[in-house]
């Protein structure tokens, strides 16, 4: 099977594109996509830290250095919860917020763009067929396929 022949092929190509493209736009900003999205994921209530990481398929650990760089930023802060030492969540700055505003502009904006340019009957095929992948993705088992092929 040829790379171009393959699902996967084309959702990571995709997904490399619109992540470069909100790369592009957010160095504008002095931020990055990544940064971007914990930016629009953050409640003014603030969000645990567990729950970002989730958000982005990350551990807790994995995030820290991103939190680093953020705080370092004076794009958030962190508390730690009174009643559990172990649970940390994360606010937005003044700062953070401004830079959310922005970000949250461009996904809209680029949103928008897509509407424009898919029609009704593509937007709802390219979601579902999209939620199935995942869905399959899921699911998916290797020892599944190799009973099949026994």
């Amino acid at each position: 099977m040829k790379q171009k022949d393959t699902v996967d092929y084309f959702l990571k190509v995709v997904w490399q594109n619109v992540s470069n493209t909100y790369n592009q736009i957010a160095s504008g900003f002095g931020i990055t996509q990544a940064i971007g999205y914990v930016l629009i994921n953050i409640e003014a209530d603030g969000t645990a830290v567990s729950a970002l990481a989730a958000l982005l398929g990350v551990k807790a650990t994995s995030l820290s250095r991103m939190l680093n760089n953020m705080e370092e930023l004076g794009l958030i802060y962190r508390e730690t919860s009174v009643g559990d030492k172990r649970s940390v969540k994360v606010f937005l700055t003044p700062f953070g917020i401004e830079k959310r505003k922005l970000a949250r502009n461009v996904v809209v904006s680029f949103n928008e763009y897509l509407n424009e340019k898919l029609n009704q009957k593509e937007k709802e095929q390219l979601i579902a067929t999209l939620e199935k992948v995942n869905q399959l993705t899921l699911a998916y088992s290797p020892s599944n396929d190799e009973q099949k092929n026994k």
